[in-house]
């Protein structure tokens, strides 16, 4: 098993396309976790899909996508799309990031990308590389080097 990369606050920010990249990665991996979390809720419903618009179910599918990022993002800072694409999430001194940023994080993403993925745009023009669930959260993505 490859050694973790040790935190730096030195290592470049990502760019749109990498993250976007990961982003892909991560989106197929959570559909199938979604799918999985559905299913656990069959047994209680008597078999019978969830109507989507029911605000019990949409609740916990929204918590289930929190914690499948957060706890990727607190335990090592990596989901694995960015595992694939060697990005970290982590604090700008190179630390891991809390439990409070990873909340901070997520749901700052949700207007970034439901804005026409402007917060994710910004990167472009920001100095420093930033979405702005970045920005909001005080948290940076960092590109690791090659091991």
């Amino acid at each position: 098993m490859p050694q973790p990369t040790p935190a730096s606050p030195d290592l470049p920010h990502a760019g749109l396309l990498r993250r976007l990249a990961a982003m892909c990665y991560d989106s197929l991996l959570l559909l199938a976790v979604l799918f999985v979390a559905s299913a656990l809720v069959l047994p209680f419903t008597g078999g019978e899909a969830v109507a989507p618009g029911n605000p019990f179910f949409s609740t916990y599918l929204l918590f289930v996508c929190y914690f499948f990022f957060a706890w990727f993002w607190i335990h090592g800072g990596q989901t694995l799309g960015m595992r694939a694409w060697r990005l970290r999430v982590q604090r700008p001194d190179g630390g891991p990031i809390s439990w409070a940023q990873a909340l901070l994080r997520f749901f700052a993403a949700i207007p970034s990308l439901a804005l026409f993925g402007l917060g994710y745009l910004w990167i472009l023009v920001d100095r420093e590389r930033m979405s702005w669930n970045d920005r909001f959260s005080e948290t940076v993505v960092v590109v690791l080097p090659q091991s």
